[in-house]
């Protein structure tokens, strides 16, 4: 059997979790009789060999893009990957990602093909315009696609008045029709069209998930999350993150002080600022902090001399080039504690899963995937409210001051669910779903 699995990017490109959690899936299936094949969106189409796999990549340059692709799905890389699905002639189509070049077109291709379909949803992209899914960047969002409020929040996350906002969330549809026929943008024009937009991108998300034969769900609330946007339970997949066998704790040495790291790519989301400005707003904190950021593109070499300077001074961090993910659960298991201070909504975070198989305790954010899997007071240390520096301070602080609290929290770290495990769940999945794709209706775009 034949699966190809879409990601946002692939390798040399640095990974992130998607890509992470794709290549360790690829990698199980292949001792299940699954050939695994790899397609991404790239500056320009090719192929080539990558660890022994297969890599596609089709044309997204966005050379013709327009607002509305942006929004609606980009129909030029939808036309190139056609030509990738032809060439593979997959049995499954596996979606992991959702963007302008990976949008609901690629599933209703592979559908007329006589291709079996999944999706899953590794990131709030994949229905929140704003991309956090927390309402005005400060409240978790019940995640309820609606055209009015969505455009209110998405003009204010990119800084525009309330008011303005307000005024676009119930413009006129003939106004922003306009607009986009004047070929007007930038600014206020911009601004009166988003709720046209929005309502775009919307229905683009329906469409995949109305037309994708399974969804893939990662995590508790993202399956809340879809059947309040009425996807029907019976075609949801609850298949949790995996790690691989876990690592054998290293011998932590008797020292004075706490050791807690802190890694991921450098994002605003990600809440690594915050951290360090909580530790500066606990200069007496018995702690030492090590960050290992991932720089992915040119927003997080501007973060990372961002956080450079709430770093400089303090002897306590240490800001570090990101590390191989093969290393990731060995380095883990050098500290005390694993911080996860996200402003947004994980499905995992991956994190997460790999430091309790390094058995270390995690301190996190009480929101999302992270208060899933993190059971305060027991394997970890949920921080509340998640977005209050003095609420991480405090937390900061009690680490370096209750260094047995740690220790106690990393007896009770149970090993988690074995990537193996989610392998042998997906093979079930695609092999169910091949039988059965020959009688599938041919699916319609939603108007």
């Amino acid at each position: 059997m034949r699966v190809l699995h879409v990601s946002y990017s692939w390798l040399p490109a640095p990974p992130g979790g998607t890509e992470i959690y794709v290549d360790r899936l690829m990698r199980d299936l292949d001792g299940l009789g699954v050939e695994s094949i790899v397609a991404a969106p790239a500056s320009k189409s090719g192929r080539d060999t990558i660890d022994g796999r297969r890599v596609y990549r089709f044309d997204a340059s966005g050379e013709d893009s327009t607002l509305e692709s942006l929004y609606g799905g980009d129909a030029a890389a939808a036309a190139k990957f056609a030509a990738v699905l032809d060439e593979v002639a997959p049995d499954v189509l596996h979606q992991h990602a959702f963007s302008p070049a990976c949008s609901s077109a690629l599933v209703r291709m592979a559908q007329t093909r006589g291709i079996a379909t999944v999706f899953t949803y590794h990131t709030p992209t994949a229905s929140c315009v704003r991309g956090t899914l927390m309402l005005w960047g400060t409240h978790q969002c019940d995640g309820l696609m609606e055209p009015k409020a969505c455009t209110k929040c998405v003009l204010q996350h990119h800084g525009v008045p309330k008011a303005l906002a307000r005024l676009a969330g119930v413009v006129p549809a003939a106004v922003a029709a306009g607009a986009a026929r004047r070929g007007l943008s930038g600014g206020v024009w911009t601004s009166l069209r988003m709720r046209r937009l929005v309502e775009s991108y919307q229905r683009d998300v329906r469409a995949l998930l109305a037309n994708a034969d399974r969804i893939v769900v990662l995590t508790d609330w993202v399956g809340e999350l879809l059947r309040r946007n009425g996807v029907n339970a019976d075609r949801l997949v609850p298949c949790a993150h995996g790690v691989e066998a876990p690592a054998i704790p290293a011998p932590r040495t008797a020292r004075n002080r706490t050791r807690l790291v802190h890694l991921g790519r450098l994002d605003p989301v990600k809440g690594t600022g915050l951290l360090l400005r909580a530790m500066r707003q606990a200069p007496d904190a018995a702690v030492d902090l090590d960050v290992f950021g991932v720089v992915q593109d040119a927003s997080a070499t501007e973060e990372f001399n961002r956080l450079a300077q709430l770093a400089a001074g303090d002897a306590r961090i240490q800001l570090l080039p990101g590390i191989p993910h093969a290393d990731v659960a060995a380095t883990l298991a050098r500290y005390d504690a694993v911080v996860v201070p996200s402003q947004w909504m994980e499905t995992g975070p991956l994190v997460v899963l790999e430091a309790f198989a390094a058995g270390v305790p995690v301190i996190g954010s009480n929101l999302g995937g992270i208060a899933d899997k993190v059971q305060h007071g027991h394997n970890g240390l949920l921080v509340s409210p998640w977005d209050s520096e003095h609420a991480w301070s405090e937390a900061l602080a009690q680490a370096g001051d209750r260094r047995v609290l740690l220790q106690q929290l990393a007896r009770c770290v149970s090993v988690p669910r074995s990537s193996r495990t989610v392998a042998a769940e997906m093979a079930t999945l695609y092999r169910t779903l091949r039988a059965k794709s020959t009688d599938a209706p041919v699916p319609q775009p939603i108007r």
